[in-house]
């Protein structure tokens, strides 16, 4: 009886193995909710008008669109991707959950953002560093002009970038997620940086209270766009007011998650900042 109980426990899958890396990926680094937050309030602000149809470029499991279309009966989201896998799992996990209308206004498309054609956009959204993946300047020149033409006569572009010292450097980051039902370990990883091109190369692990590990569940080979480069790009481009927004610090000295207007910024060890590009 003993050999067998024992037997079983060997053959049982570790956490690793039964987790599914678009979940920890949601619940470690995207904050839709937080995201959409940002983006509504300051379009409101800079346009006195409520926005109506969002575009999400390198849209991935399209979380970003479910939440835009949850906030208001009118609200029409736009997903682009060049990933059908990542759309599908979008399409099974995430516009799932939705009712019959909402899902309705939301359209997914799996194509190159750099050639996509879509109804003009109050907003398009390009976060989580992913127009990083243009390394070349002439490339990623090209996908602003293709968003500034996209946009509606008043759309706004919505941004955002990273940076600091350590963004230079060869690092391991880890950071603890509790995520109400078990919790595990984000693990972030700069695997390396050329100074001369700025390309890099990240990969996010995930490991497990059992010892399991999740290696290489997301590996990124990218450009770091520093925030000069990307402002002189997008007035290039046409866009007539860019702004950064960065966030402030709590009473511990961590980030509080307030991003506001800023014209200039600490140095930093790590940051992370908006930019809104104004048509």
């Amino acid at each position: 009886m003993k050999k067998n109980a024992k037997r079983r426990r060997k053959s049982t899958p570790s956490q690793a193995a039964l987790a599914d890396r678009h979940e920890l990926y949601e619940h470690s680094v995207q904050c839709a909710e937080a995201e959409i937050d940002f983006v509504d309030k300051t379009f409101k602000q800079l346009r006195k008008r409520k926005a109506q149809v969002l575009r999400e470029d390198f849209c991935g499991t399209a979380n970003v669109c479910c939440e835009w279309v949850r906030r208001g009966k009118r609200r029409q989201a736009i997903g682009i991707d060049l990933d059908g896998e990542v759309l599908d799992w979008g399409r099974t996990h995430n516009l799932a959950k939705l009712d019959d209308r909402q899902r309705q206004r939301i359209t997914l498309l799996q194509e190159n953002v750099l050639e996509a054609v879509t109804e003009p956009p109050d907003i398009i959204s390009a976060m989580n560093f992913s127009y990083w993946l243009l390394q070349d300047r002439k490339l990623l020149k090209q996908y602003f002009e293709s968003v500034w033409r996209a946009l509606k006569d008043d759309g706004i572009f919505f941004l955002d970038a990273y940076g600091g010292y350590d963004s230079h450097k060869e690092i391991i980051e880890e950071r603890e997620i509790d995520d109400g039902d078990q919790g595990f370990t984000y693990i972030w990883e700069q695997a390396a940086f050329d100074p001369v091109t700025h390309a890099m190369s990240c990969n996010i692990h995930f490991a497990f209270p059992d010892g399991s590990e999740m290696r290489n569940a997301f590996s990124y080979h990218w450009r770091l766009w520093t925030l000069p480069e990307v402002r002189d790009l997008l007035q290039e481009c046409g866009f007539r007011r860019i702004t950064v927004y960065c966030q402030g610090w709590d009473k511990k000295g961590e980030p509080d998650g307030d991003f506001k207007p800023a014209s200039r910024a600490d140095p930093d060890a790590g940051w992370i900042a908006y930019l809104t590009a104004e048509k």
